[in-house]
């Protein structure tokens, strides 16, 4: 009888990349019996060979961290799974009722939560730390009750027990976002890119401002790719200059994504320098570097280590658009050396950032906690 292994999720999309594409799919081609619940699914279906269901979910926050985890977890405890993974914070007490009726339950930790919580819009300044420290103390509690807990950074590893954390980073799949099809990098419109959330932390505000400041070419172009939050910071940044310089796609598929980078001369990730920010390993990074173009990254100490030597793109001030803008000029006008740092990042993902070795650490957990030989 095969193993029978659900994830589930109250706030990631059903075709989250972590969640979908990378481990669910690595299970349920090794065999498991894999399910992804998850609220705003569409109709019972099956992708990359793993069911997928949803549920009804909530716009309120309040009401989507009470109905909406009651539904999943109402929903999730119905199938009978021998291991559920869940992943997010909000899903900590569904996940230790389900490993008090005998599953084996592993909390994926995506984020610093603490350090997250720090920069959450909706709560105010001042409750913030207290908010921030009482979260740190629930999931150090209910670490206790959890099977395993798996780290997408070793800096995130570093907050739980050692004897209980895997380290699973959020690598890009070896050859995803390669398109044989892709423009070569010398005819390539003058066009850098950026994909994924949208949101003031993010640095939105200031890749639009600073594409609008590029000035050694007459047609400078920002793609983006993904989805603006609060839904508002769209509205404001369409008033701006800038934005007749942006192609706005909105979401797109994992192909649509790889057609994008196969076509623009740099990916863009500048995140401000917020405490959940500064020992981050964003996808994007490593999905920029996966197809070969350089990156246009903020100046901190890890990020620094990752881009390397020979660097694989530019550091930068992630909240001064000048600067933002001189390294997007630079990338126009250095062609040679700017496909070079590609070929540079695409080789480090060859050689390590890339999800085969994580997928092998993923397996390794499971077989361990399903009992297999």
């Amino acid at each position: 009888m095969k193993v029978r292994v659900v994830h589930l999720s109250s706030v990631h999309l059903w075709n989250d990349v972590r969640i979908l594409v990378r481990e669910c799919s690595t299970l349920a081609r090794a065999g498991y019996e894999t399910y992804y619940v998850s609220a705003g699914a569409p109709p019972i279906s099956e992708a990359h060979g793993v069911r997928l269901e949803g549920i009804t979910t909530e716009r309120s926050r309040i009401k989507r961290m009470l109905l909406t985890q009651l539904r999943l977890y109402r929903r999730v405890r119905a199938l009978r799974a021998d291991i559920y993974h869940f992943h997010d914070p909000e899903l900590i007490f569904a996940g230790i009722l389900l490993q008090r009726r005998g599953a084996k339950v592993v909390y994926d930790v995506h984020e610093n939560l603490p350090h997250q919580v720090l920069t959450k819009e909706w709560l105010p300044p001042r409750s913030r730390p207290v908010v921030a420290r009482g979260a740190e103390w629930v999931e150090q509690k209910a670490a206790r009750y959890m099977n395993a807990i798996v780290a997408a950074t070793p800096a995130i590893a570093r907050r739980f027990p050692a004897a209980k954390v895997v380290v699973v980073q959020n690598f890009p799949l070896r050859d995803e976002l390669i398109q044989g099809a892709s423009v070569p990098y010398a005819q390539r419109d003058y066009a850098v890119g950026y994909v994924g959330g949208l949101t003031s932390i993010r640095g939105a505000r200031e890749i639009v401002q600073a594409i609008a400041l590029v000035q050694s070419v007459h047609t400078p172009v920002l793609e983006v790719a993904g989805t603006f939050y609060p839904q508002s910071l769209q509205q404001e940044l369409e008033t701006t200059g800038g934005w007749r310089r942006v192609r706005y796609h909105g979401l797109l598929s994992r192909t649509q994504i790889a057609e994008l980078l196969g076509r623009v001369r740099a990916g863009i990730v500048t995140f401000h320098p917020v405490p959940n920010h500064i020992e981050a390993q964003p996808n994007k990074l490593f999905e920029y570097l996966s197809a070969g173009i350089p990156v246009i990254a903020s100046d901190f100490p890890l990020w620094r280590q990752l881009i390397g030597e020979p660097p694989c793109g530019l550091l930068v001030n992630p909240l001064d658009p000048a600067a933002i803008a001189n390294a997007i000029d630079w990338i126009f006008t250095h062609p040679t050396e700017a496909e070079q740092m590609g070929r540079y990042g695409r080789a480090m993902v060859e050689e390590r950032y890339n999800w085969d070795a994580e997928a092998e650490k993923l397996l390794a957990l499971y077989e361990r906690l399903a009992g297999l030989p």
